[in-house]
């Protein structure tokens, strides 16, 4: 059942972030069943994206070898977050511990949509800076 819906978001992802996208893999756990997409991006950097069918979710785009950074978006309930104001939705901003809200939308496949924008907007402001600095 699961696989039906990380294929379909494989799929999305594919047709819609060409630009940005060097590849996709579904990893598997143990038993056979996929746990997770991982899309590779131009830039050597990753995102793992894990849905569940109960609603939970986490976006995550790892960046420690390139840029020294992270960003996820996740609903899991940490009562560490309990004062943001999206609780249980949070958005880990550059830094695992740089916890702020997030608006992604409740739907599965537009909040992947969008945190991909937000990755293709971070990606360009990295290489205008970049390009600025030579």
């Amino acid at each position: 059942m699961i696989s039906k819906y990380y294929k379909q978001i494989q799929r999305n992802v594919e047709s819609k972030f060409t630009d940005i996208l060097h590849s996709t893999e579904l990893i598997r756990g143990t038993a056979g069943r996929i746990r997770k997409l991982r899309l590779y991006l131009i830039d050597k950097t990753f995102v793992d994206i894990w849905y569940s069918t109960d609603g939970s979710y986490s976006f995550h785009w790892k960046q420690s070898a390139i840029r020294n950074a992270i960003y996820r978006h996740d609903n899991a309930p940490h009562r560490k977050w309990k004062n943001v104001s999206t609780f249980p939705k949070h958005c880990h901003d550059g830094d695992q511990l740089n916890v702020t809200e997030s608006f992604l939308p409740d739907d599965y496949k537009k909040a992947i949509e969008e945190f991909l924008r937000l990755v293709r907007e971070k990606m360009a402001d990295k290489q205008l800076t970049e390009k600025k600095q030579r």
